[in-house]
C-alpha cells in the first residue's frame, strides 16, 4: 500500500540535527518506505515543506530532493470531501488545518495511508475512518 507522508515526518527527517529515540524510528520508517517505492506526495505538502526556508541553497537542494516523487492529482471532489471532513469535525468539536483534511479526503479516496506525526490526525480518525501508518520496528 501507498503511504501519503505528512509534512510533519519530511521535517524530522530533512531538519532535524538530534533526533530522539522515537523521531529516530520515524526517520528509519520513511527511509525504508522510500527503498519500497511506497512514498506518495501531493502538492500543499510539498509547499508546507519548502516554506519557511529562508536560506536560498538550502531550499533550492530539498526543491531538487522533493522532485523525485510526482504528485497525486487533487480533484475537486478531493476538495469538496475535504470541505465534509471538515464540518463533521467541527460538528464533533474537533478542529483542524484546511490541509490536514486534504490530506485526509485525498488518502480516502486512493485508498492510502497517512504517515504523521501529528496527533491531530487520531482525532480526526474518530470521525472518519483513516488508515495511519505507523512505525513497523525497533531499530
Amino acid at each position: 500500500m501507498k503511504v501519503l507522508v505528512d509534512t510533519s515526518v519530511w521535517s524530522l527527517a530533512f531538519r532535524k540535527k538530534n533526533p530522539t529515540e522515537d523521531e529516530k524510528k520515524i526517520i528509519e520508517e520513511l527511509k525504508e518506505l522510500l527503498c519500497e517505492l511506497r512514498v506518495v506526495l501531493i502538492g500543499p505538502i510539498r509547499q508546507e515543506l519548502l516554506s519557511g526556508i529562508s536560506n536560498e541553497l538550502k531550499f533550492q537542494t530539498l526543491k531538487e530532493k522533493m522532485r523525485a516523487f510526482d504528485d497525486l492529482v487533487i480533484t475537486s471532489q478531493n476538495y469538496e470531501n475535504a470541505a465534509k471532513i471538515y464540518n463533521d469535525c467541527r460538528k464533533n468539536g474537533i478542529k483542524g488545518s484546511q490541509i490536514d483534511y486534504l490530506i485526509c479526503s485525498v488518502a480516502k479516496s486512493n485508498n492510502i495511508s497517512i504517515f504523521t506525526t501529528d496527533k491531530d490526525f487520531s482525532n480526526y480518525n474518530k470521525i472518519i475512518e483513516l488508515k495511519l501508518h505507523l512505525v513497523r520496528k525497533e531499530i
